[in-house]
């Protein structure tokens, strides 16, 4: 069951401005009966600000009725008109394992130049500037760059590799070096 975004800030609002009864506004809020209790108590030394959940758009007016009307009708969150994607984070590239990127780029230049710039700079977390200078081989460590596969060296999975590939190249692709 879906909780709303700010669940402790919702059940604040609710408590002060309804009268639900507690096992309504926990389940409605996926909180346990007890905290619910707390807060009407003011047990907890909470410094959270009620959050109205009918401006935020995560409960509609008469499903709220209908909960006031019937102690025993749990409330269901309304459907969100603005999708809320999650960015994800950069992935952590140890230290060690950084100094590897140029080798790992000349391999891909060299075993698939179908990629694009943007895709190796997604799979190795490099730049397009880096990228640039291993293709026009004017990188400042070029002597010491060796083609070696970013799933041996560890900096991508095969499986992300393979994900980045073209649909035509991906069933006859090995990542040997």
């Amino acid at each position: 069951m879906a909780i709303p975004l700010m669940p402790k800030a919702t059940a604040v609002w609710l408590v002060e401005n309804t009268s639900l009864t507690f096992g309504q506004i926990a389940r409605f809020c996926g909180m346990h009966d007890l905290e619910v209790q707390a807060i009407a108590d003011e047990e907890q030394e909470s410094k959270v600000k009620g959050l109205n959940p009918l401006t935020a758009g995560q409960l509609t007016k008469e499903e709220l009725e209908k909960a006031t009307q019937d102690p025993h009708y749990y409330m269901e969150l309304a459907e969100m008109k603005v999708k809320i994607k999650i960015k994800k984070k950069a992935r952590y590239i140890p230290l060690s394992k950084r100094q590897d990127k140029p080798n790992a780029i000349a391999w891909l230049l060299k075993n698939c130049p179908e990629l694009s710039d943007a895709q190796m700079m997604r799979l190795l977390g490099t730049t397009k500037t880096t990228i640039g200078n291993i293709r026009d081989k004017t990188h400042k460590a070029m002597d010491e760059i060796k083609p070696q596969s970013p799933v041996t060296l560890g900096l991508c999975t095969k499986a992300m590799l393979i994900a980045e590939l073209p649909k035509d190249k991906r069933e006859d692709f090995s990542v040997e070096d």
